[in-house]
Formats: structure tokens, sequence, C-alpha cells
């Protein structure tokens, strides 16, 4: 690892992308290693609660949806 891979920072894409795959369980190596290097606690901790967020919300759309309850 070089000095200048430590001091990147992720985009907002890639924080969503570790979110989403960390939600699935499903990582390559390389991707992981990356991660921890690029990834800021707090841009994990605000894109996983957001992520949380938009599942439950997703979750109960889909139940009303199939109950046939009016959202």
């Amino acid at each position: 690892m070089t000095v200048a891979q430590a001091q990147k920072k992720a985009s907002l894409l890639q924080v969503v992308k570790a979110v989403f795959w960390s939600f699935l369980g499903i990582r390559k190596r390389r991707d992981y290693e990356t991660d921890s290097v690029e990834l800021k606690p707090h841009q994990v901790i605000i894109a996983g609660l957001i992520g949380a967020a938009l599942l439950v919300v997703g979750l109960i759309l889909l139940v009303r949806l199939v109950i046939g309850k009016p959202v």
C-alpha cells in the first residue's frame, strides 16, 4: 500500500456499494482490503443506517402490496 492509496477518500458510490454487498454478505478479499483503507467509519455507519431504513420501508411496502392494504 502506498501513501497515495492510504490518503485516497472513498466516493459516495464506493460507500454505497460496500454497504450493499455487506448486507448480502458477499465481498471479495481485494475489495474488502481496499474498503478498509479508503472508507471511514462514519461513512459506513451513516450509509448502513440509511440502507437499513430503506430495507425496512421497502419490506413494509411489499407486505402492504401483497396483503392488499392501500399505501
